[in-house]
């Protein structure tokens, strides 16, 4: 049988180190993260200043009726400075490690456990210094144990556990060794319970009852160790949600925002290989290549910009999902992940859309003196393979097939039939459009048979 291997208190301390460092490299890493921690710290904190001065008031009730006398006038002043404290801890604040809070919380708990371990100045009456614990006064150290839960990390409220425990004994200690003694007292009481040793002890005045001392200071690690762990299971749990919040804001740039909820509440494995019909679109800047010869980076950025926020537009508005970005060239799908019945009608209106809003973005540049540019589209309805490819490490979902490179194709024929737009015999068949040529409102005129690059079959289109 193999001995039972307890942790040393160094490897504690180092894997404390270790959760404190994945926190933060989480945290800055993720934007999501970093934005959620300040919110819950501010908030948290707030929260606890305000609970802190409301258990302060509550004390500072309570004071008058414990001790009936002109002398708790000088634990009142002390619940003021509490009270002053907690709002200028809140003033000072801030997400991430701060020496400044840190020191105020340990100035806190200092200043508390000097106020129960020296006699009140304006006590009439002189007591031995002991008779002080008689009060029992170490209760209201889990007021600002609490508080700390509200407002800090799991680190800190463990780290007022442990302070709190070692300034207690060293008060302890201070009292034993330095503290006023009254002998007559212990003779007194010697004397009065004589043959009951016990309480005798129990009852002396000059006693500090080291077993209740250390009984204290081991309840209140214990208490703030259990607190701590709680506080890392909420981090854990508010790191979890900013994850997904970041996972949902990925998704976002490639679906739109309607669809992002479904994707997120389906059971279905989204990256599961498999065939389905859905349309491709391909859009392009024609002649990109020359319009950044001749202009600055910063125009080149900016015309890009413009062109991917209405291609952007032009995709969620009719429900497709941006596939990805080519440079100055676009792929989309309509019916990813899921089909719906009205996906090539979809793919036209965005095809359509994508040129009244290069029209507009083109009254803009020549506004500016900017030469305007042509966007050409190619549209097609067909079968996919989709799913997730590429190494385990780094998939990727991707939608391939001869329907996609046929789409390629359809937008890169724009510059051989001088048009716009080009989209297939199938994709109109499928968009119930085919018959509406006669309308004289129809935009799209039919095309003779077309050959594309890289296939033995010819197809018919229909061009704008």
């Amino acid at each position: 049988m193999s001995a039972l291997r307890i942790p040393s208190p160094f490897r504690f301390i180092a894997r404390l180190r270790q959760l404190r460092d994945d926190e933060r490299r989480q945290a800055s890493s993720n934007e999501f993260l970093a934005q959620a921690l300040e919110i819950e710290k501010m908030e948290g904190h707030r929260l606890a200043v305000i609970a802190r001065t409301v258990a302060m008031s509550i004390v500072a009730l309570l004071l008058p009726f414990l001790n009936p006398s002109v002398s708790v006038l000088y634990y009142e002043a002390w619940v003021a400075v509490f009270i002053a404290l907690g709002w200028l801890q809140l003033r000072l604040a801030r997400v991430g490690y701060s020496r400044t809070e840190l020191g105020l919380i340990f100035l806190d708990v200092s200043l508390l456990t000097l106020l129960f371990v020296t006699p009140n100045p304006f006590f009439s009456e002189d007591v031995p210094t002991a008779f002080i614990y008689r009060f029992d006064n170490f209760i209201y150290f889990f007021i600002f144990l609490a508080a700390a839960t509200l407002a800090y990390s799991w680190r800190t409220v463990w780290a007022i556990g442990t302070w709190v425990g070692m300034l207690w004994l060293a008060g302890f200690i201070y009292v034993a060794v330095f503290g006023q003694k009254i002998p007559e007292l212990s003779e007194a009481a010697a004397i009065a319970f004589e043959g009951h040793s016990i309480v005798g002890s129990e009852l002396d005045p000059n006693s500090v009852r080291p077993s209740v001392r250390i009984q204290e200071i081991v309840v209140f690690l214990i208490v703030a160790a259990m607190l701590a762990l709680k506080g890392w299971r909420s981090n854990q749990l508010l790191m979890r949600q900013a994850s997904i919040a970041a996972e949902r804001a990925n998704l976002s740039r490639y679906f739109p925002s309607s669809l992002v909820d479904v994707l997120a509440s389906t059971d279905r494995d989204i990256g599961a290989v498999r065939t389905q019909e859905v349309a491709v679109l391909f859009a392009d800047i024609v002649g990109f290549t020359q319009f950044a010869e001749h202009h600055s980076p910063e125009e080149v950025m900016d015309l890009l910009r413009q062109y991917h926020a209405f291609v952007e537009r032009s995709i969620f508005q009719n429900g497709g999902t941006l596939d990805k970005y080519l440079g100055d060239g676009v792929m989309a799908t309509f019916g990813t992940p899921e089909t719906k019945s009205g996906d090539a009608g979809n793919a036209l209106k965005a095809a359509l859309q994508l040129i009244d809003e290069t029209e507009a973005l083109n009254k803009d540049l020549q506004a500016r003196g900017i030469e305007p540019i042509k966007v050409s589209v190619g549209v097609h309805f067909g079968p996919v393979i989709l799913g997730d490819i590429g190494p385990s490490r780094r998939l990727e979902f991707a939608v391939v097939g001869d329907t996609v490179n046929v789409a390629s194709r359809l937008e890169a024929s724009t510059r051989e039939l001088g048009c716009k737009c080009v989209v297939s015999e199938e994709l109109m068949r499928r968009a119930g459009l085919s018959e509406n040529a006669s309308d004289p409102g129809f935009q799209f005129s039919a095309k003779n048979q077309i050959k594309l690059r890289g296939r033995e079959t010819s197809i018919n289109v229909w061009t704008v």
